[in-house]
């Protein structure tokens, strides 16, 4: 009689990517929009399906009117799931899953008013994630691992009108406080190189210390031994969802990667990104956790 051999489970990039071409397809992910509220339900029907506890932190936002902007009210959603919620050391992993009401990085004035397909920008840190999920649910971790998808990341056009799920749920955490919460976002990009971002470096070393030597071990060169961002030939640190949570007084880390050019436009759609840059960022995110004891 012979013997059945049972493959370890591992990262599946390319249900990693079909998911990212999900989220596209449901189109723009602006609050208030069919896509959003679509995506919205997908992305929670996926997590109850993988870890079995799903749930909305609904809210309301009234963005007051600027001379440039009118009175906006908002309601959103962040979306969070847990795998292993009665084990007392918990790290976290979010995302943003919104996207960009404006492709405010088009030359043409007409083109810039229309919203962005957001497939690096949004897509891809919500498409690592959920599969994720899925391969923490096959082969649990010794920690229990925090999903949290922030909503109105995106929203804009300046930093008073962004990180709003993130800024909320910092405010009203729907889960227990995590040992450390690890960002992903724009991690999608066929180029992908990951710097150590600048504020998570000043706050929170020893986290991206863990990140950077697992990519070590693995042989993964998508994680670059730079630290900061090139912005305009400058090194500049990263506004991003992770800053409310370094606020809140947690360690919290943002893994991205903001050499993109399509970034804010209308090209940032999948034919940009990759399958192997998803696995390689979700293969370095499952060496982190499984590796904590």
């Amino acid at each position: 009689m012979g013997r059945f051999l049972f493959a370890e489970p591992t990262f599946d990039a390319k249900r990693a990517f079909a998911d990212l071409e999900k989220q596209v397809k449901f189109g723009p992910r602006v609050p208030g929009t069919k896509g959003h509220a679509d995506c919205r339900d997908w992305i929670l029907a996926e997590l109850q399906q993988s870890c079995g506890n799903a749930e909305r932190q609904d809210f309301e936002i009234i963005l007051p009117r600027t001379r440039s902007e009118p009175r906006v009210d908002l309601n959103l959603s962040n979306l969070y799931a847990q795998i292993s919620p009665d084990v007392q050391r918990q790290v976290m992993l979010c995302a943003h899953w919104d996207t960009r009401p404006i492709a405010d990085n088009e030359i043409d004035p007409r083109k810039a008013e229309l919203p962005i397909a957001g497939a690096n920008d949004g897509a891809s840190g919500v498409a690592v994630l959920l599969e994720l999920g899925r391969l923490f649910a096959a082969k649990k971790p010794a920690v229990g691992v925090q999903f949290v998808f922030f909503d109105g990341e995106d929203y804009g056009p300046d930093n008073n009108r962004m990180y709003l799920g993130a800024k909320r749920y910092a405010r009203k955490p729907a889960l227990p406080k995590p040992l450390y919460a690890i960002l992903i976002d724009m991690v999608g990009d066929k180029n992908l190189g990951i710097p150590r971002e600048l504020r998570s470096e000043l706050m929170a070393k020893e986290i991206n210390d863990k990140v950077w030597n697992a990519a070590k071990e693995l042989g993964i060169k998508q994680f670059l031994s730079q630290t900061g961002h090139l912005v305009d030939g400058q090194l500049e640190e990263i506004w991003d969802d992770h800053l409310p949570l370094l606020e809140r007084g947690w360690k919290a880390i943002d893994l991205i990667d903001f050499d993109y050019p399509y970034w804010h436009t209308l090209e940032d759609t999948p034919d940009k990104c990759s399958p192997d840059s998803l696995k390689a960022v979700g293969d370095v995110l499952a060496k982190v956790v499984y590796d904590e004891q």
